[in-house]
């Protein structure tokens, strides 16, 4: 493992910072701007939603190959190549003038997020041994990531209202820049040094089974969970899934070790991060709604309160910082995990007379500072011990697990809410509605974190100080 106590450090966080915010930014920051791009593409049916599918569809179901291609190529190379593709589709989808170009520039924008996502995660463990160094890259990344989709809320108010849809994606073109500079700086060429070829069957089916499974919960937006198109979709992906078991037991070579997915780190880690997201893509959706039609707030007042999100996510991963290598990330885990399940319990309670302290104030710092700190532990469960040539498939396999609850909990959510409103405009129903959802998410992500901390019990593996090569004994 490298020694980053040469300069290089900074500028290596920079990366890693960059690189999250970036990839997260995208998941939040055309929500607010979707009725202008609707206004101006004139998308049919209920194609609007694409916008935001196109790039969750591609960046989930790759994620695992672009976590394996982090293993496998040269790290300057791949990070300035998926940063230009980046840029380049951002710039294309800003100048669009059809619906169509511009879901293929947001499909576009998955295909490099999913090799940055897990890139950036990789670089952490590569880069920053085990103990305090690493908790405090990993409370960049997870800051980065929690930080991103609340900033997306925030800029796409703001850039809507005053520059205009079309900012939103070019943004990004400034952001890709600033990372690919850092890169330039910072980052070697080093492959991680395994050898032989790119499992290529595996990559296939596990491409085929995740992108299945996302299609079929994206399709609940127009059709029932029973219905024959969500059914037919599920069942791809569960026989594409099950037929990647089979091709990663045969192969000698295979994109997913199975007995790499017995560490009860990443298990236990992968299993917190898919109940975060479910809980926290599905609130930022619905807080927003909350605001704007139960609240009265404006587009730009909508995004701007979603600041106090991002302040209380920079206390929690501060907290975070001390704590995980003092205790472990177990009990971190836990509490920040209950702390934010709080937080958005208290976000469930929002009525149309509620005021900006009790409805948004308070739960947005009790939320985002459980939140921030869980994030952080989170990161460092999931790559404990893990070593160097395999820190990609780690992190692929836990944004995977991410992006695939991300989605999945807020077709889930979505569907409870609009049971509960049952077609209804009148703020007090509407409240009704997004207040059941957002009490859902919070005993999904409180679930979360209590399962992640019976699957960390073992003290061999939360503590996070424990040396690379007892964490192989512990975690096979």
């Amino acid at each position: 493992m490298a020694d980053r106590s040469d300069g290089r450090a900074g500028w290596t966080l920079a990366v890693v910072f960059t690189v999250m915010f970036l990839v997260s930014l995208d998941l939040s920051i055309v929500n607010v701007a979707l009725p202008d791009i609707d206004a101006d593409l004139h998308f049919s049916g209920s194609g609007l939603s694409w916008v935001i599918n196109a790039y969750l569809l591609t960046f989930a179901g790759l994620m695992l190959l672009g976590g394996r291609l982090a293993d496998f190529v040269g790290r300057r190379t791949l990070l300035l190549a998926s940063l230009a593709l980046f840029a380049v589709a951002s710039g294309w989808g800003g100048l669009a003038q059809t619906s169509w170009e511009l879901l293929a520039a947001r499909a576009v924008q998955g295909v490099a997020a999913a090799v940055l996502a897990p890139m950036s995660l990789a670089l952490v463990t590569a880069e920053f041994a085990e103990g305090t160094a690493r908790s405090k890259a990993m409370a960049v990344w997870g800051g980065a990531g929690a930080a991103g989709g609340a900033a997306g809320v925030v800029l796409s108010g703001l850039l809507t209202e005053y520059v205009g849809w079309r900012a939103v994606m070019w943004v990004n073109v400034v952001f890709a820049a600033v990372a690919a500079a850092a890169v330039s700086r910072a980052i070697d060429n080093r492959v991680a040094g395994i050898r032989g070829s790119v499992d290529l069957p595996g990559a296939v089916l596990s491409t085929a089974g995740v992108t299945a499974l996302v299609v079929a919960v994206i399709s609940t937006e127009g059709h029932g969970w029973t219905s024959p198109r969500v059914l037919g979709w599920a069942l791809v992906g569960v026989v594409a899934l099950a037929a990647f078991v089979v091709v990663e037991a045969r192969t000698p070579n295979p994109l997913v070790p199975l007995e790499f997915l017995r560490r009860r780190s990443l298990i236990g880690a992968t299993a917190f991060g898919f109940m975060l997201a479910s809980a926290q893509f599905a609130s930022f959706y619905f807080v927003s709604l909350l605001m704007q039609r139960v609240l009265g707030y404006s587009s730009v007042v909508t995004g701007l309160a979603f600041l106090p999100f991002c302040v209380g996510v920079v206390l929690g991963l501060r907290v975070a910082m001390t704590l995980t290598p003092a205790y472990g990330p177990s009990p971190v885990l836990a509490v920040g995990g209950l702390l934010g399940a709080a937080g958005l319990l208290w976000f469930g309670f929002a009525g149309p007379t509620s005021s900006f302290v009790t409805a948004v104030l308070g739960p947005s710092l009790v939320a985002s500072a459980g939140i921030g700190a869980a994030t952080v532990a989170m990161g460092v469960a999931a790559v404990a011990g893990v070593p160097a040539e395999r820190s990609g498939l780690a992190s692929g396999i836990l944004n995977s697990a991410r992006q695939l609850g991300g989605s999945l909990g807020l077709a889930v959510l979505a569907t409870v809410a609009a049971t509960v409103i049952d077609g209804s405009g009148e703020p007090a129903v509407l409240a009704d509605g997004y207040d059941t959802a957002l009490r859902l998410g919070a005993g999904l992500l409180a679930a979360g974190a209590i399962a992640a901390a019976v699957i960390l019990r073992d003290p061999r593996v939360t503590r996070a100080r424990t040396s690379e090569g007892d964490l192989d004994d512990v975690l096979g």
